[in-house]
């Protein structure tokens, strides 16, 4: 199947034959991936938004592929993640070389009971195409403009004004809040003039999309001086479509149009697969950025995904990332618009999420200097590791090809320190581990079906009396522990409750029912 061609037609809007600018809750600029998510999700908590993007169509390019676990229990729960599940190519293990000899492989998700496997690689085309016909199910909330481009902004004190160029010319846009996810060119945050702080690296890779039949397995395959790229690593990952994404490192002095010219590419192709019976797909050149907003928070502008941090490829972490930034806003500027969020609510988006941020780029910067050493000195420190790691234990933990995706554990005010001990894989500050359950009419499932993006109560015992502002699951009512999952990853015991944010993760956790102590909670949760 060929990638899609969704094209979206401009329209013009009543908004542009207004005298005075039309106001706005929310205008998202950027209907990528990230933005898609921010305004669906907004959407679904019953926020208006305007959606703008300066194109007519999806994406081209595979771009982004890798999406994990925690993305895609988002994209569940904002529509579309079973359809890209069934899409996707499913893969949990990956294996690293040297050379030819394989030096040892890894398994993402070695326990069952999770609705979502550990990784899909799907090309983003696909993900922005379903997340496109989502939001257009949202009509009634989500105002879609295509070839819209913001070409100015003005702040004040309660909002922000745009200036919007279209085929139509020029009007101008209020909103009360603009979310700019806009890429990693951000045309908001060069009007702004606010710049990224951070390291851009001097090695070059080739990214090449193949179209091809192969037995290769479904996993993640990377390569430390293969014998086809002599001194350099190579990544193989197998994507929808029997297409294949390699990346092949060039190094410092590569020139990038020349490289992604056919007759360059393909030899490199043929010598890494030993055949010439594939096809291009798409071909493009990238150098690693590991670089961030100071702030992502200005004002009334918030930024969002690649506006506000860039990390290297290998780890699946700006796709990921930028989609786990949105979920983590919407819920958040729900609240402030409703007028139920507490004064220091929005300020923990910035904490949060820069602090993911820190640990994203700090992981992939690793990753980039164990995979491209800077200095001869860490050449050699870099070969001798590798020359260890078949035999030794402790020097196959310092190989680096990229530490995967995972989901952020926030350490914030929002959070109730623990009164107990507890045992298990939930931790406070993180979303919390999914399990099969059964639902009281006998059918299967799983936890993360019966969560929305609602403050949500899980007690176990008896049903304790309702908490205001809170959904509430009673295990043995709402649903049942068929496999003693949920008691096992939760420390579950019997009277046990659990506050869970909106988005998922623990915000506190108690041994017994105290209806005091979860209000505070709550109150806590929500910014007071």
């Amino acid at each position: 199947m060929d990638a899609p061609r969704f094209q979206f037609a401009y329209r013009r809007s009543p908004d542009q034959d207004r005298p005075e600018p039309a106001r706005h809750p929310v205008v998202v600029v950027g209907a990528g991936p990230v933005g898609l998510s921010v305004a669906i999700d907004l959407a679904l908590a019953g926020t208006r938004v305007v959606l703008i993007d300066d194109a007519d169509r999806i994406g081209e390019g595979s771009r982004a592929i890798c999406f994990a676990k925690r993305t895609l229990e988002i994209f569940d729960r904002l529509g579309p993640g079973d359809e890209l599940v069934a899409r996707g190519v499913t893969w949990k293990r990956g294996r690293v070389f040297l050379g030819e000899r394989e030096l040892y492989d890894f398994d993402l998700l070695p326990e069952t009971g999770h609705k979502m496997p550990a990784f899909i690689n799907i090309q983003q085309y696909y993900v922005e195409a379903a997340l496109a016909a989502r939001a257009g199910e949202l009509s009634d909330l989500i105002d879609m403009r295509w070839r819209n481009r913001v070409t100015g902004i003005v702040q004040a004190a309660d909002g922000v004004c745009l200036t919007i160029e279209t085929p139509d010319g020029p009007y101008m846009l209020a909103a009360d809040w603009v979310i700019a996810c806009d890429g990693s060119r951000s045309p908001i945050r060069a009007l702004m003039g606010l710049d990224f702080a951070g390291e851009v690296f001097d090695d070059r890779f080739l990214i090449a999309d193949v179209k091809m039949t192969a037995d290769f397995p479904t996993e993640r395959w990377f390569w430390f001086q293969p014998p086809f790229h002599s001194g350099q690593s190579a990544l193989l990952h197998k994507q929808p479509d029997d297409v294949w994404r390699i990346d092949l490192q060039l190094g410092r002095d590569a020139d990038a149009e020349v490289e992604k010219r056919p007759e360059n590419v393909v030899p490199r192709i043929r010598r890494m697969l030993g055949h010439d019976d594939f096809a291009l797909e798409w071909v493009s050149v990238y150098t690693f950025q590991c670089r961030r907003l100071e702030r992502f928070l200005h004002g009334h502008v918030v930024f969002a995904g690649d506006a506000a941090h860039q990390v290297s490829p290998f780890g699946a972490r700006g796709a990921n990332s930028g989609v786990q930034d949105a979920e983590n806003l919407a819920w958040k500027l729900a609240l402030v618009l409703k007028g139920e969020a507490g004064p220091g609510l929005l300020a923990t988006y910035d904490l949060e999420r820069g602090a993911a941020a820190d640990e994203n780029i700090m992981n992939s910067t690793r990753a980039t200097d164990f995979i491209a050493p800077p200095s001869p000195g860490e050449v050699r420190l870099r070969n001798a590791v590798l020359a260890l790691a078949a035999g030794t234990g402790f020097a196959k933990r310092m190989v680096n090809s990229g530490r995967l995706s995972v989901p952020s554990t926030y350490d914030t005010p929002l959070s109730t320190p623990d009164d107990a001990e507890w045992a298990g894989t939930a931790r406070l500050g993180a979303p919390v581990p999914d399990v099969p359950v059964a639902r009281p009419d006998g059918d299967m499932g799983y936890l993360s079906e019966l969560l929305d993006a609602r403050f949500t109560l899980i007690a176990t015992g008896d049903a304790p009396e309702p908490v205001a502002g809170c959904a509430m699951l009673v295990a043995g009512r709402d649903f049942h522990d068929t496999e003693g999952l949920f008691a096992a990853r939760f420390d579950a015991t019997p009277g046990a409750v659990f506050l869970l944010r909106p988005d998922g993760h623990l915000a506190a956790r108690w041994r017994t029912f105290d209806g005091g102590r979860i209000a505070a909670a709550l109150r806590r949760a929500k910014g007071f």
